[in-house]
């Protein structure tokens, strides 16, 4: 009997031990997003469009060199296509930048590369929620110039749910999903880092069809974070 008291003592002060050392943060910084336009998964980098990335991570140790990284993120997407320059008589720009509310579950390792300072890399899945964006357009034709801009539409698929009869090309898929890689340095409680997002799921709503495997997500993202508590 004292002996499973001893050996429960042991494992609830482990377990308060690594708790202990789990983590929480801010990250956020700044998205160059594309779409795929090829069936590879090809894009081009003149269609690459600037936008944003804002949320909330936590560290959870699984061992000195390896963690758990789950988020929760607001992010922005999309694509733009250009044709001529600003100002000029021909000009043509449109945007389309859906915004999700982004979860990604990254597994990262750490190699000390000095006191307090870690390199790491990262892979992992996320899923995503589309909640806003916009479609914008301007033109100039022999000087006269126009603009405009509209909210996106999303269906209201689910992926229990494929059931939405309203579906169609000026719709978006409500719902993204695909796989993130990523490094950077943690050095005390700040981190700086790279990450390349992938998505596996195709952005506009209608009926998949593996002939045409173009239109998907692909985000660059450049972050910089805070992680309060103390580090390992």
């Amino acid at each position: 009997m004292t002996k499973k008291i001893v050996l429960s003592c042991m494992a609830i002060g482990l377990s308060v031990a690594a708790m202990a050392q789990v983590r929480v943060g801010v990250k956020g910084g700044w998205n160059i997003a594309n779409v795929t336009n090829t069936n590879s998964g090809g894009v081009d980098n003149s269609r690459s469009l600037n936008s944003f990335h804002v949320g909330a991570i936590a560290d959870f140790p699984l061992s000195e060199i390896i963690s758990i990284q789950p988020g929760v993120f607001y992010t922005g997407k999309g694509a733009k296509i250009e044709e001529g320059e600003a100002g000029s008589a021909v000009y043509y720009k449109t945007t389309t930048n859906p915004q999700y509310i982004e979860i990604p579950v990254n597994f990262v390792g750490k190699i000390p590369v000095g006191q307090n300072t870690r390199i790491f890399l990262g892979a992992g899945p996320y899923a995503a929620f589309g909640v806003a964006g916009k479609n914008k357009y301007e033109t100039t034709i022999a000087g006269v110039h126009t603009s405009g801009e509209s909210n996106i539409k999303w269906d209201d698929d689910t992926p229990l749910n494929a059931g939405d009869p309203n579906q169609g090309f000026d719709k978006y898929k409500r719902f993204d999903y695909g796989g993130n890689l990523l490094a950077g340095v943690e050095f005390s409680n700040f981190l700086v880092s790279a990450q390349y997002g992938m998505g596996f799921g195709k952005l506009y709503s209608g009926s998949d069809d593996s002939r045409d495997d173009k239109s998907k997500n692909r985000v660059w993202s450049f972050s910089v974070g805070y992680l309060f508590g103390g580090t390992k």
